[in-house]
C-alpha cells in the first residue's frame, strides 16, 4: 500500500500542525503582531524578573508572587509561539510524537499554575485590605513558598493525566492536526480509540481547577468591595494596596476574558470560522504575557522606580 504525508500504516512517529487551515495565505501577515507580542513579552517580564531580583525594597512577598507568574508566561510564551513562527516563516510543521505531547502537559499545567497564582495574588490583596493589621503576620516568605509548593504540586497532579491519557491512545491513521500546537482535543480525536474519557476528564479538570480559582477570586474581592466602601479615610498603606488590587484586577481580566472568548467560540463553533478559536489559544499564550509585566511596571510605583534606577545602572 502506498503511503502518504497524513496517512501511514505504521503507528504516527510525528503529527503535522497546519495552523489556520481556512487562512493559510494572510499566516506571514499575523507573523508581524505575534513576533513583536513576543519579543515584548519576553522583553517585558525579563526586566520585571531582573528588577525584581536586583531592588531589595522589592523583596516582598507580593513581587515574588509577580515573579512567579511572570515566570510562568514566560514558558507558555517559549513553549507555543517560537513553533508557531516557525510555521509561518519556515513551512515547519512537523513535531515529534514526545514533543506534541510535551507541549501539551506544559500548556495545560502552566496554565493551571497561572490561573492558582491569581487566586493566591487575590488572598494576599484580600489581607492587604481587609486585615491589614495581620498582613506583615500571615503573608511572609513563608506563606510565598507554601503557596508556591501548593500552585506546583496541586496542578501537576490534575494536570499529568491530561497528555498521558492522550498519548495512550492508538494513532495509526491520520497525523494532521488542525491546529498551530498540540492541544488536547486536537490531537486525541486523531486517534483510532475512543476518546470519550479523554473529553469528560480535560472537561471536568480544566472546570474543576479553573472554577474554583475564579470563585475564590471573586469572593476575594466582594470582600474588598465591601471594606473598601466601609473605608471613610483612606491611610497611605490602604491607597497603595488599592492601587496593586486595581493592577492585580487588570491581569485577572487579561487572563479570563480572552478564555471567555475561546470557550465561548468552541460552544459556538457552527456560527464562527474554525480559525477564530486556534487563533484565540495563541493569542492566549502571548497577550496576556505581554501586557502583565506592563500594567504592573506602569501602575506600581515601586516598580517603575526600580525600573529606572536599573535603566540608570545600565548606562
Amino acid at each position: 500500500m502506498a503511503s502518504h504525508s497524513n496517512y501511514t500504516t505504521a503507528p504516527v512517529s510525528e503529527f503535522l500542525l497546519i495552523c489556520f487551515p481556512n487562512c493559510q495565505s494572510w499566516q506571514h501577515w499575523l507573523s508581524l503582531p505575534l513576533s513583536l507580542l513576543f519579543l515584548l513579552a519576553m522583553g517585558a517580564n525579563a526586566t520585571l524578573l531582573i528588577t525584581i531580583w536586583q531592588e531589595a525594597s522589592l523583596h516582598e512577598p507580593m513581587y515574588y508572587l509577580l515573579s512567579l507568574l511572570s515566570l510562568l508566561d514566560m514558558v507558555l510564551c517559549l513553549t507555543v509561539i517560537p513553533k508557531v513562527l516557525a510555521i509561518f516563516w519556515f513551512d515547519l510543521r512537523s513535531i515529534g510524537f514526545f514533543s506534541c505531547f510535551l507541549q501539551m502537559f506544559i500548556m495545560n499545567y502552566f496554565l493551571a499554575m497561572e490561573s492558582c497564582t491569581f487566586m493566591v495574588m487575590a488572598y494576599d490583596r484580600y489581607v492587604a485590605i481587609c486585615k491589614p493589621l495581620h498582613y506583615p503576620s500571615v503573608i511572609t516568605n513563608q506563606f510565598v513558598a507554601r503557596a508556591t509548593i501548593f500552585v506546583v504540586a496541586r496542578n501537576a497532579l490534575a494536570s499529568l493525566p491530561v497528555p498521558i491519557l492522550s498519548a495512550r491512545l492508538r494513532y495509526c491513521a491520520e497525523n494532521i492536526i488542525q491546529n498551530c500546537i498540540c492541544t488536547n482535543l486536537s490531537v486525541s480525536k486523531l486517534s483510532c480509540d475512543d476518546i470519550t474519557f479523554n473529553r469528560l476528564y480535560q472537561f471536568v479538570a480544566g472546570w474543576t481547577l479553573l472554577g474554583s480559582d475564579l470563585i475564590l477570586i471573586i469572593l476575594s474581592y466582594s470582600f474588598i468591595l465591601k471594606a473598601v466602601l466601609r473605608i471613610k479615610a483612606e491611610g497611605g498603606a490602604v491607597a497603595k494596596a488599592l492601587s496593586t488590587c486595581g493592577s492585580h484586577f487588570i491581569l485577572i481580566l487579561f487572563f479570563s476574558t480572552i478564555l471567555l472568548v475561546f470557550v465561548l467560540t468552541h460552544v459556538a463553533k457552527k456560527k464562527v470560522s474554525p480559525d477564530v478559536p486556534i487563533l484565540l489559544n495563541v493569542l492566549h499564550h502571548v497577550i496576556p504575557a505581554a501586557l502583565n509585566p506592563i500594567v504592573y511596571g506602569v501602575r506600581t510605583q515601586e516598580i517603575k522606580q526600580g525600573i529606572q534606577r536599573l535603566l540608570k545602572k545600565g548606562w
